[in-house]
């Protein structure tokens, strides 16, 4: 892949309106639904069977899976599901989860699959089947746009009286416990309001995916991403199952090969991450 992450900041001005607002790019709009009770994995056969496809979503991650007030969501991980049921015959219906429980969700067999910016990690990996990677990522800082100067590295955030927002259950959590023990962290529920937050001075910084900083600093003037290209880690992205979905997984797996070589993948990403400046690839 020759683009990088870096140019979060100037492409995402092409996706229109805030997170509150859908975006005119043709993303699905379909309703959220209450998953049937199955408590394990499933197969492909038993998914084209029943005729849908039921797909967690946290619904709350601007510019990948972001829910509207009726409902929809829109961003790319909601175009890449809705290719994926279009791709096995089906109908696609969400399942709304959040962060803290989306891994014992997943275990439970409340969603066929979760696909909303979820990182491939240790754990999610060791509990659950996760598919190939879609979309790099890597952490990196949101901040006020007069304090780019003030927090110009870790050390500078990891100090007494910094004050760090995170969402709760993610990990931007874990790493933010993990980076800066010194600084002062809260938990917000709403990951959507946290930049918001920060740009009024309820908090200073946010420890988060380059995509979703990127998104936030070319949305709001108040805010910068200074950062996003020195991330302070490197992580991918991919969409989870129940570790007993292990025919799902092959399927996916193929799907998303399919969706590379075909160049759908990088529609998305140029439309929803990328744009269309060609940049290398971050050291």
């Amino acid at each position: 892949m020759k683009k990088t992450l870096v140019a979060c900041v100037t492409a995402l001005t092409l996706v229109l309106g805030g997170c509150g607002q859908a975006p005119d790019t043709g993303a699905p709009a379909t309703q959220e639904t209450v998953a049937e009770e199955s408590g394990s994995g499933v197969t492909v056969e038993q998914i084209k069977e029943r005729g849908y496809l039921l797909v967690g979503a946290s619904g709350d991650y601007c510019p990948l899976s972001m829910r509207e007030e009726d409902g929809s969501y829109w961003g790319l991980d909601a175009e890449l599901a809705q290719d994926l049921a279009d791709d096995l015959g089906v109908e696609l219906r969400f399942v709304e989860t959040t962060w803290p429980t989306i891994l014992d969700d997943t275990i439970a067999g409340k969603f066929d699959l979760a696909m909303c910016g979820v990182s491939r990690t240790e754990a999610r990996l060791e509990a659950a089947l996760m598919s190939d990677p879609y979309l790099p990522n890597g952490k990196t800082v949101l901040m006020r746009a007069e304090d780019v100067g003030k927090y110009a590295s870790l050390d500078d955030i990891n100090k007494e009286g910094v004050r760090v927002m995170e969402n709760p259950g993610g990990t931007n959590e874990k790493l933010s416990r993990e980076w800066l023990p010194n600084a002062t962290i809260t938990i917000h529920e709403a990951n959507a309001e946290i930049p918001a937050l920060i740009a009024e001075g309820e908090a200073d910084v946010m420890i988060t995916e380059m995509c979703e900083a990127g998104y936030y600093a070319s949305r709001d003037p108040r805010l910068a991403a200074p950062l996003i290209d020195q991330p302070f880690s490197r992580g991918e992205i991919g969409a989870i199952m129940n570790a007993e979905s292990g025919d799902l997984l092959a399927y996916v797996n193929d799907f998303l090969a399919r969706e590379e070589k075909s160049g759908r993948l990088d529609e998305l990403r140029n439309e929803y991450v990328y744009g269309d400046e060609e940049l290398d690839q971050a050291a």
